[in-house]
Formats: C-alpha cells, structure tokens, sequence
C-alpha cells in the first residue's frame, strides 16, 4: 500500500529533505529554525538575509576587487568555527591569507584548506588552467558529499573569467544536488554571478567611486553597498546595504 502523503513529508522531513516536495520555498526562519542559516557574524547583513546564507543551498559572494569579498568571507567562516561548525575552502587560486584569517577570529584547526592550482594569467597555457579549475570542483564535490561541514566556500574570485565559463552547465546543478538537504551553507566567491541555486541568494558587494579617504593610516570612509538578491521569495524585493569602513 503506498504511503500517504502525510507520512511520506514526515519520511522526507526526518531526512530533511522535505523542501524537495515545493516549489515555492519560504525563506529561512531565523526565530523557528536556528539551523536554517549560517549567519556572517556582520549583524547589518544577517538582519537582512534573513539571518545568514541558507543551508542546503548554493549562495554567491561576487564583486570587484576590492568590494570588501576577502572581508565577508573571512568574518563568515571566521563565525562558522566560532559556533564549532567544520569550514571546508577550496581556494582556486592560492591566494588565501593565513594571518588575516587568523586576525579575523577564523579558528584555524576547524578549517580545511584545500590548495588550488589556477593562475591569474595562464598564457598560453590555458588547457592546463582549465584542468586546474575543473580538478578545484571536483575536491569541491568531495568535500560536500561528505556532509560534515557548516560551510564551504569555492573561491573563484580572481580566476580569469573564461576558466570558469568553461565549465559545463551541469557543474552548478551537481554541485546543488550534493548539498541540498544538508547542513551546509556552500557560498561561490567570484567577480559576477556564476550560479546560485533556487532557493540560494546572491549578495552583490559594490564600491562607491571616490569614497576613500586616505589618512596616516590606510583609509577611512570606503563606501561599499552591499546588494541581496533573491531568486525565489519574490514577496522580498532585493535590497542594498549601505556599508563603510572604518580606519
């Protein structure tokens, strides 16, 4: 006798799968479902992501150099291994910085840091960036299927844009359908969207021209607008964020 429909959302909802049963995913319920997000640990973003990136989904952190991409991430992996979660960072490019991560509160004995092989300007050498980046998704596949990491984190943000657009179509819906239902926030870092899943959402970080006013130390006053956008809960219109450094 086939199950009721009833009984089978309980099936599904045990395993956490039952978001696979709608098309319409209502967003994140921060108050009801703690473990529905993975907050940044940035109050002024939380509050208006709905309390963090969703877990079981795909989300994308993209921006020019120097939007403030290398800060998000480090403050949210640094909150990931501050609530005790496993941080997985495929780093494309090897360009992560151990002493800024560790100024930033990242515990580093929860992070995994996986080393990759693509350049900035391969050249003639193309093929064997391509190779690179194909071999950076696949140990980004193996560390979602292992489905114990609060986050995981592809970051992309400075590979040249034909070595990510070469990848198949089918790469993005994989790595998707790894993730879903599980535990883990898996965020795309890049210069423009790549692919977010459904339910997944976009923060765009953006600079304010002339915004920067230089001083005895770096800066001060970087203007950056930070831009959430959605693709399903269409009720939330997408919003900015307005964010400023501070010397």
């Amino acid at each position: 006798m086939p199950l009721a429909r009833a009984d089978l959302e309980s099936l599904l909802r045990t395993r956490q799968l039952d978001r696979t049963l709608t098309t319409a995913l209502p967003p994140p319920d921060r108050h009801h479902d703690e473990y529905a997000v993975a907050p940044l640990g940035v109050t002024s973003l939380d509050a208006r992501l709905g309390g963090g990136f969703p877990r079981g989904q795909v989300s994308e952190l993209v921006g020019p150099r120097s939007s403030g991409r290398a800060t998000v991430v480090l403050q949210a992996m640094a909150a990931a291994t501050a609530r005790g979660e496993l941080v997985a960072l495929v780093d494309v490019l090897d360009m992560f910085d151990v002493e800024s991560a560790a100024a930033a509160g990242v515990d580093l004995d929860r992070l995994l840091w996986i080393r990759g092989h693509v350049v900035v300007n391969p050249g003639l050498c193309r093929d064997w960036n391509q190779r690179a980046m194909e071999q950076a998704m696949r140990a980004c596949a193996l560390v979602l299927q292992a489905s114990n990491f609060g986050m995981v984190v592809f970051d992309a943000a400075e590979a040249p844009v034909d070595a990510i657009r070469r990848l198949p179509f089918t790469t993005w819906m994989r790595l998707q359908r790894m993730v879903e239902g599980s535990p883990t926030a898996c965020l795309l870092v890049a210069t423009d969207p790549v692919a977010r899943s459904a339910a997944g959402l976009t923060l765009r970080l953006g600079i304010e021209k002339s915004s920067a006013r230089f001083s005895t130390q770096l800066f001060e006053g970087l203007n950056v607008e930070a831009r959430i956008v959605r693709a399903r809960h269409a009720r939330q219109a997408d919003q900015a964020i307005p964010l400023s450094t501070h010397a």
